[in-house]
């Protein structure tokens, strides 16, 4: 059951105000910051991770883009405010839980803006233009794609391709198609899990059929799911293609451990949409992933592989 927007219960105004600097540190939202690890994917497949002058390039960019990131975040919590504080879940977000001001939100969203692209610049002006362009998508995804469907998740998934593009950028190292499919596809099915698995919460929790849930109804689970496991099928079709594709290239390299990751992500994706479809996912399947520990075991396998292999 929702409460009212105008409203916040006890525990929301005995805290509002408290808040101080941990309030902010957990509104910019730290844990999300796993996501900026694609900046080093470029670095991965041209087996230069132990570079260290390229390790410090994409570390400048990890940095930067986990600064845009935050920044986003506070915008779009100031943006769906009284929604949040609406929310079964969300109303428990420090601004939406009167523990950080919105004046101050404003700041610190400026701030961290400001300081990803002077980061950024150093790392040179088409580094800047990746990061405004990333910027720029999510602010639109804020403003309004977020309520239309596919279109929101398309939005998402290029999102996690531009991390991609940024870790080439930044590093100097030439820009593989390749991979940003592989992203594209991956997070795409990422994406829709995010969603399917808000309608699921509402359909179980005594919604219709044409319950509405940014867009998508009730109805709809059943085209999120076929299209999620698509799109994931996809990702690992192509790393597959690209493994086969740097073997012929470079046959005395160490790619053939690819295909090893090939199992591991294709398991983990089917993983992944069966706890959803099994109602265990909340909103954000990344959040799920760093606590569930049957991800967390294939996640560290494929580190210890991917380390192997570069």
């Amino acid at each position: 059951m929702s409460v009212p927007t105008t409203t916040l219960d006890s525990r929301d105004l005995a805290t509002r105000g408290r808040g101080g600097w941990r309030g902010y540190v957990a509104a910019v939202r730290p844990r999300h910051w796993l996501k900026n690890i694609l900046v080093f994917l470029p670095l991965a497949a041209a087996h230069r991770l132990y570079d260290p002058l390229l390790l410090a390039a994409a570390l400048a960019a990890f940095v930067a883009f986990s600064l845009a990131a935050s920044s986003i975040y506070l915008f779009n919590d100031l943006r769906d405010l009284a929604a949040d504080r609406a929310h079964p879940q969300k109303r428990s977000r420090p601004l939406a839980a009167g523990l950080i001001g919105k004046a101050g939100s404003r700041t610190a969203s400026a701030l961290l803006l400001i300081t990803a692209l002077g980061l950024g610049a150093a790392l040179g002006p088409e580094f800047v233009a990746v990061i405004a362009l990333y910027y720029l998508a999510m602010v639109i995804y804020t403003l309004g794609a977020k309520g239309v469907p596919i279109l929101d998740v398309l939005i998402l998934a290029c999102g996690y391709a531009l991390r991609v593009v940024a870790g080439s950028v930044a590093t100097g190292l030439i820009w593989s198609p390749w991979l940003t499919a592989f992203c594209v596809f991956l997070f795409l099915s990422l994406a829709l899990i995010k969603r399917y698995a808000e309608l699921t919460s509402v359909v179980t929790a005594g919604g219709s059929a044409q319950a509405h849930v940014r867009g998508y109804l009730g109805s709809d689970g059943i085209f999120l799911l076929s299209q999620g496991l698509a799109s994931g099928y996809l990702s690992v079709l192509v790393l597959a293609l690209y493994t086969n594709t740097r073997l012929v290239q470079a046959p005395t390299g160490k790619y053939q451990l690819f295909w090893f990751i090939c199992l591991l992500l294709l398991y983990w994706i089917n993983h992944m949409w069966l706890m959803a479809h099994r109602g265990r996912i909340g909103e954000d399947p990344v959040a799920y992933a760093l606590k569930d520990p049957v991800s967390r075991i294939l996640i560290g396998l494929t580190a210890i592989v991917t380390l192997l292999a570069v």
